[in-house]
């Protein structure tokens, strides 16, 4: 679905993610005109708007919502999710007056706990991720079981804006996989990136070199899975690992020090950690 030129946006937050999400919908064609940011800091006013000429801004989260009383059509819930609660709270008579879609980023805070902040259930949650800063983002999405099939449209097609990947899931625990599998992802990446790059440089590699090789190298690789999704990983691991090569006994490493199951355990870590921070900030 492509996003109706028409759909006035607010955005409630206004930080990095925000400006990433409003760079993907200036640069799929959506008319400045009809975003409108609210942001208690003055600064990130100031950064919103000097990259996006024609974005409403105000320190008042209700006059996002009511948007220069024509009403947003999605609001777009982009603070962290220790102060949702308190954001959700003051926005409730405005979602009811305009019957605006509520599109939250929120990691963890669970549909059932927005909606009785919010007393409005037209909620869909999209966990995004950080590459959606250089327009390289993946998100997963799960909507309310009251969403009309409009509305979820509605809300693809804005994740679609800023992430190159979207995905709805069956079950909303599942986002709770998705922050484990791409929502912490960057930071596994960055990981493996830092021990590459010291590796390098311990083998007499200027730094600056081993970072470009290790980031392209990481980068290339992502891409040529990409342009093999029906193929299993371990296909394109083995088609670059030569018998007795080089390939091979790094690999071996990986092996003997069972770094797969490491990897797993990694990701299943940090999907526990978002189910847990679900019961934690859902309680308030």
């Amino acid at each position: 679905m492509t996003l109706d030129r028409s759909t006035r946006i607010a955005f409630i937050g206004g930080g990095q993610m925000a400006r990433a999400m409003i760079g993907g919908l200036t640069a799929a064609g959506h008319p400045t005109s009809n975003i409108f940011v609210a942001e208690p800091f003055q600064g990130a006013l100031d950064a919103v708007s000097a990259s996006f000429a024609g974005v409403s801004t105000s320190t008042d989260n209700t006059l996002a919502v009511n948007f220069n009383g024509l009403g947003a059509h999605v609001v777009v819930l982009a603070v962290k999710p220790q102060v949702l609660k308190g954001v959700a709270e003051g926005l409730a008579n405005s979602l009811k007056t305009h019957k605006s879609v509520v599109v939250s980023i929120a990691a963890g805070i669970r549909i059932k706990d927005l909606a009785r902040w919010l007393d409005w259930n037209t909620i869909v949650r999209v966990m995004p991720n950080t590459p959606a800063l250089v327009n390289e983002g993946a998100s997963g999405l799960y909507a309310d079981e009251s969403c009309t099939q409009q509305q979820k449209d509605l809300a693809f097609a804005i994740a679609g804006s800023f992430s190159k990947m979207a995905y709805w899931v069956e079950k909303e625990v599942l986002l709770d996989v998705v922050t484990g599998v791409s929502g912490s992802g960057p930071a596994y990446f960055f990981y493996l990136l830092e021990a590459m790059e010291n590796a390098a440089v311990e083998l007499g590699m200027p730094r600056e070199v081993a970072r470009g090789l290790a980031a392209q190298t990481c980068l290339g690789a992502g891409k040529m899975a990409l342009a093999q999704l029906d193929t299993d990983p371990a296909i394109l691991r083995k088609n670059v690992t030569s018998p007795k090569g080089t390939t091979e006994a790094g690999i071996k490493v990986f092996d003997d020090l069972n770094a797969k199951k490491i990897m797993q355990d990694v990701v299943i870590a940090a999907t526990k950690r978002a189910d847990e921070l679900g019961d934690i900030l859902g309680s308030q």
